[in-house]
C-alpha cells in the first residue's frame, strides 16, 4: 500500500487508514452505539472517492480483521457509505498464488456491500518477499511499472463514479 501511495502521488493521493483498532463487530452491540474507531473509519469511506484495497490471504480468504472493518463500514445497510464505491483490489502473498482467492472472496464481500469493482487489470503478487528490500521499499521495476498502469486505471474507474448521486446521498448520512 505504501508503494502505491508513493506512485499515485503524482495524479491523485492515496490515505491509509489502519483497521487493527476497530473493535469486533457484534450485531448485538451495534444498538448500542458505534464505536469511535468504527466511526472514523465510515467517515474516511464516505469522504473518499474511491477504496484501494490491499490484502494479504490467511486460509484462501481475507484477514478476519479486514472483514471486521467493512461489517461496521456496512451498518446500517440504508446508511452504508459502501454502497456503490468504486474500489480496486490488490495483494500479496509469498507463495505462488498471489492471494487470487483471497481477492475473489473479496469480491464476494464487495458484491453484498454493493461495491463497485474493478475488474481488471488486477495485481496479484507471487513470492511478494522477493519484491521488496529490508526496508520494505518496492524494488521490483516490472512490479512498479504494473502498479503505476493499475493505479491509472483506477483513477479512471473513480472518474466514472465520482460525481454518481447514490453515492451522494450516503454522505448525507453520515452528516
Amino acid at each position: 500500500m505504501n508503494a502505491a501511495a508513493d506512485l499515485a502521488q503524482q495524479s491523485f493521493e492515496i490515505e491509509i487508514f489502519d483497521i487493527r483498532d476497530i473493535p469486533a463487530y457484534d450485531q448485538d452491540s451495534e444498538e448500542a452505539g458505534f464505536p469511535q474507531e468504527a466511526v472514523e473509519f465510515k467517515k474516511a469511506i464516505s469522504n473518499s472517492d474511491g477504496l484501494l484495497f490491499s490484502t494479504p490471504e490467511y486460509n484462501y480468504s481475507i484477514p478476519g480483521v479486514l472483514k471486521n472493518a467493512i461489517d461496521w463500514a456496512s451498518r446500517p445497510a440504508s446508511c452504508s457509505p459502501l454502497n456503490m464505491k468504486p474500489i480496486a483490489i490488490m495483494g500479496g502473498s509469498a507463495g505462488m498464488g498471489g492471494t487470487i482467492r483471497s481477492q475473489l472472496h473479496l469480491r464476494q464481500v464487495a458484491l453484498f456491500t454493493n461495491m463497485i469493482d474493478m475488474k481488471k487489470p488486477e495485481i496479484l503478487v507471487s513470492k511478494i518477499q522477493d519484491k521488496f528490500d529490508k526496508d520494505l521499499n518496492l524494488t521490483d521495476d516490472d512490479l512498479k511499472l504494473h502498479l503505476k498502469k493499475f493505479l491509472l486505471s483506477f483513477e479512471k474507474w473513480i472518474s466514472i463514479f465520482k460525481n454518481d448521486h447514490i453515492s451522494k446521498k450516503y454522505k448525507s448520512c453520515l452528516k
